[in-house]
Protein backbone atom coordinates (compact mmCIF):
# COMPACT_ATOMS: atom_id res chain seq x y z
CA UNK A 1 0.00 0.00 0.00
CA UNK A 2 1.42 3.34 -1.00
CA UNK A 3 1.00 6.21 1.48
CA UNK A 4 1.61 9.03 -0.92
CA UNK A 5 -0.16 12.22 0.01
CA UNK A 6 -1.38 14.40 -2.72
CA UNK A 7 -1.52 18.10 -2.30
CA UNK A 8 -4.08 20.26 -3.93
CA UNK A 9 -3.31 23.71 -5.12
CA UNK A 10 -5.05 26.24 -2.92
CA UNK A 11 -6.29 29.43 -4.46
CA UNK A 12 -6.18 32.66 -2.56
CA UNK A 13 -9.30 34.76 -2.22
CA UNK A 14 -9.52 37.27 -5.03
CA UNK A 15 -11.12 40.03 -2.99
CA UNK A 16 -8.21 40.92 -0.72
CA UNK A 17 -8.40 44.50 0.56
CA UNK A 18 -5.04 46.27 0.61
CA UNK A 19 -6.52 49.75 1.07
CA UNK A 20 -4.81 50.71 4.33
CA UNK A 21 -1.43 49.10 3.84
CA UNK A 22 1.37 51.60 4.02
CA UNK A 23 -0.44 53.93 6.42
CA UNK A 24 1.96 55.07 9.07
CA UNK A 25 1.12 55.28 12.73
CA UNK A 26 1.39 59.06 12.52
CA UNK A 27 -1.11 59.25 9.64
CA UNK A 28 -3.53 56.98 11.50
CA UNK A 29 -3.22 59.07 14.68
CA UNK A 30 -3.67 62.32 12.78
CA UNK A 31 -6.88 60.93 11.24
CA UNK A 32 -8.03 59.72 14.65
CA UNK A 33 -7.35 63.09 16.28
CA UNK A 34 -9.17 64.91 13.47
CA UNK A 35 -12.15 62.62 14.10
CA UNK A 36 -12.04 63.32 17.86
CA UNK A 37 -11.94 67.06 17.16
CA UNK A 38 -14.80 66.92 14.63
CA UNK A 39 -16.90 64.93 17.12
CA UNK A 40 -16.05 67.47 19.87
CA UNK A 41 -14.61 64.62 21.93
CA UNK A 42 -11.02 65.85 22.47
CA UNK A 43 -8.53 68.47 21.31
CA UNK A 44 -5.28 66.66 20.55
CA UNK A 45 -2.68 67.83 18.03
CA UNK A 46 0.70 66.79 16.73
CA UNK A 47 3.34 69.15 18.04
CA UNK A 48 5.31 70.95 15.35
CA UNK A 49 9.04 70.32 15.33
CA UNK A 50 10.87 73.59 16.09
CA UNK A 51 13.10 74.39 13.09
CA UNK A 52 15.41 77.34 12.40
CA UNK A 53 15.47 78.15 8.68
CA UNK A 54 18.89 79.35 7.56
CA UNK A 55 18.84 79.50 3.76
CA UNK A 56 15.84 80.00 1.46
CA UNK A 57 15.90 80.26 -2.34
CA UNK A 58 13.14 81.82 -4.39
CA UNK A 59 13.22 80.24 -7.87
CA UNK A 60 9.83 81.82 -8.54
CA UNK A 61 8.09 84.65 -6.80
CA UNK A 62 5.36 82.33 -5.56
CA UNK A 63 7.57 79.40 -4.53
CA UNK A 64 10.15 79.37 -1.77
CA UNK A 65 12.57 76.46 -1.39
CA UNK A 66 14.25 75.84 1.96
CA UNK A 67 17.87 74.89 1.28
CA UNK A 68 19.19 74.71 4.84
CA UNK A 69 17.50 74.37 8.25
CA UNK A 70 18.36 73.11 11.72
CA UNK A 71 16.38 71.82 14.66
CA UNK A 72 16.19 74.63 17.24
CA UNK A 73 15.95 72.27 20.18
CA UNK A 74 15.20 68.67 20.99
CA UNK A 75 11.50 68.00 20.64
CA UNK A 76 9.59 66.54 23.58
CA UNK A 77 6.81 64.15 22.55
CA UNK A 78 4.70 63.88 19.42
CA UNK A 79 1.20 64.76 20.63
CA UNK A 80 -0.56 66.70 23.36
CA UNK A 81 -4.00 67.98 24.14
CA UNK A 82 -6.99 67.95 26.45
CA UNK A 83 -9.57 65.24 27.05
CA UNK A 84 -12.25 65.22 29.79
CA UNK A 85 -10.46 68.14 31.44
CA UNK A 86 -7.18 66.23 31.65
CA UNK A 87 -3.90 67.06 29.91
CA UNK A 88 -2.66 64.27 27.62
CA UNK A 89 0.88 63.97 26.32
CA UNK A 90 2.17 61.04 24.31
CA UNK A 91 4.80 59.72 21.97
CA UNK A 92 4.00 57.45 19.01
CA UNK A 93 6.54 54.90 17.77
CA UNK A 94 6.49 51.95 15.42
CA UNK A 95 8.84 49.09 14.67
CA UNK A 96 9.19 46.30 12.13
CA UNK A 97 10.49 44.00 14.88
CA UNK A 98 8.05 41.27 15.81
CA UNK A 99 9.54 40.08 19.12
CA UNK A 100 10.58 43.31 20.87
CA UNK A 101 10.42 47.10 20.82
CA UNK A 102 13.86 48.81 20.77
CA UNK A 103 14.34 51.47 23.43
CA UNK A 104 16.71 53.31 21.08
CA UNK A 105 13.51 54.69 19.51
CA UNK A 106 13.19 56.95 22.55
CA UNK A 107 15.41 59.77 23.81
CA UNK A 108 16.36 60.81 27.32
CA UNK A 109 14.64 64.20 26.99
CA UNK A 110 11.38 62.46 26.05
CA UNK A 111 11.55 60.25 29.14
CA UNK A 112 12.29 63.32 31.30
CA UNK A 113 9.39 65.20 29.72
CA UNK A 114 6.94 62.35 30.40
CA UNK A 115 8.07 62.24 34.05
CA UNK A 116 7.43 65.99 34.31
CA UNK A 117 3.95 65.60 32.81
CA UNK A 118 3.15 62.85 35.32
CA UNK A 119 4.47 65.01 38.19
CA UNK A 120 1.88 67.63 37.20
CA UNK A 121 -0.95 65.04 37.21
CA UNK A 122 -1.08 64.89 33.41
CA UNK A 123 -1.57 61.61 31.58
CA UNK A 124 1.59 60.54 29.76
CA UNK A 125 1.77 57.44 27.61
CA UNK A 126 3.15 55.96 24.42
CA UNK A 127 1.42 54.36 21.49
CA UNK A 128 3.44 51.50 20.05
CA UNK A 129 2.81 49.85 16.71
CA UNK A 130 4.28 46.55 15.57
CA UNK A 131 3.92 47.30 11.85
CA UNK A 132 4.45 43.76 10.53
CA UNK A 133 1.60 42.34 12.61
CA UNK A 134 -0.46 45.57 12.64
CA UNK A 135 -0.71 45.47 16.44
CA UNK A 136 -1.10 48.71 18.36
CA UNK A 137 -0.65 49.14 22.11
CA UNK A 138 -1.03 51.97 24.62
CA UNK A 139 1.57 51.83 27.40
CA UNK A 140 1.47 54.18 30.36
CA UNK A 141 4.66 56.23 30.70
CA UNK A 142 5.50 54.75 34.11
CA UNK A 143 6.07 51.36 32.45
CA UNK A 144 8.25 52.87 29.73
CA UNK A 145 10.24 54.70 32.41
CA UNK A 146 10.74 51.42 34.25
CA UNK A 147 12.06 49.70 31.11
CA UNK A 148 14.26 52.74 30.40
CA UNK A 149 15.74 52.56 33.92
CA UNK A 150 16.40 48.85 33.47
CA UNK A 151 18.37 49.63 30.31
CA UNK A 152 20.37 52.39 32.02
CA UNK A 153 21.28 49.90 34.75
CA UNK A 154 22.77 47.47 32.22
CA UNK A 155 19.61 45.52 31.35
CA UNK A 156 17.84 44.86 28.07
CA UNK A 157 17.94 47.54 25.40
CA UNK A 158 14.44 46.64 24.30
CA UNK A 159 11.02 45.78 25.64
CA UNK A 160 10.04 42.22 24.80
CA UNK A 161 6.74 41.69 23.00
CA UNK A 162 5.55 39.71 26.03
CA UNK A 163 6.39 42.66 28.30
CA UNK A 164 4.46 44.98 25.99
CA UNK A 165 1.47 42.64 26.13
CA UNK A 166 1.64 42.43 29.96
CA UNK A 167 2.00 46.17 30.63
CA UNK A 168 -0.07 47.68 27.82
CA UNK A 169 -3.55 47.85 26.41
CA UNK A 170 -4.09 46.51 22.89
CA UNK A 171 -6.02 48.87 20.62
CA UNK A 172 -8.07 47.36 17.82
CA UNK A 173 -7.81 49.08 14.44
CA UNK A 174 -11.14 50.51 13.40
CA UNK A 175 -12.63 52.73 10.77
CA UNK A 176 -13.78 55.87 12.60
CA UNK A 177 -11.75 56.50 14.57
CA UNK A 178 -8.89 54.45 13.17
CA UNK A 179 -7.05 54.03 16.51
CA UNK A 180 -9.56 54.64 19.30
CA UNK A 181 -7.02 55.11 22.08
CA UNK A 182 -9.36 57.35 24.12
CA UNK A 183 -11.29 54.27 25.26
CA UNK A 184 -8.13 53.24 27.11
CA UNK A 185 -7.62 56.75 28.48
CA UNK A 186 -11.22 56.60 29.78
CA UNK A 187 -10.31 53.48 31.77
CA UNK A 188 -7.14 55.13 33.12
CA UNK A 189 -9.05 58.25 34.21
CA UNK A 190 -11.85 56.21 35.79
CA UNK A 191 -9.44 54.06 37.81
CA UNK A 192 -7.49 57.08 39.13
Amino acid sequence: MNNVQTTTKQTLPKNINYSNRGMTLEEDLNETNAYYLAQNKAVIHKKPTPVQIVDVHYPKRSAAVIKEAYFKQASTTDYNGVYRGRYLDFEAKETKNTTSFPLQNFHEHQITHMKQVMDQQGIAFIILRFSVTEEIYVMEAQHLISFWSRMLNGGRKSITKKEVELTSFKVPIGLQPRIDYLKIIDALIDQA
